[in-house]
């Protein structure tokens, strides 16, 4: 089961929520890098879903409904930073 949280397999919903499967511990709370990719980890206690707004290089900026734990939003050279726009979704 670690490996499978591991893994960087990307959930695209029908809601454009885009989710990657991994260990709620593996970075801070909010907007962050590693050297290859960027990620945004919802912290929440009730599962609580909320819109992010993602800056991206190059590109339009967009919206994302994330929901508790960390979402992939791309490469680490494309992604700007990420915050959170004060409502649910």
């Amino acid at each position: 089961m670690t490996s499978a949280l591991g893994a960087a397999a990307l959930v695209l919903t029908s809601l454009g929520t885009v989710a990657v499967a991994g260990p709620a511990s593996a970075g801070p709370c909010g907007f962050y890098k590693t050297s290859t990719d960027a990620y945004y980890r919802h912290c929440t206690t009730d599962d609580s879903r909320v819109v992010i707004k993602v800056r991206v290089a190059r590109a339009r900026d967009h919206e994302l409904c994330v929901r508790h734990g960390t979402t992939w939003l791309g490469s680490a050279r494309k992604i700007q930073g990420a915050y959170y726009v004060g409502r649910t979704c």
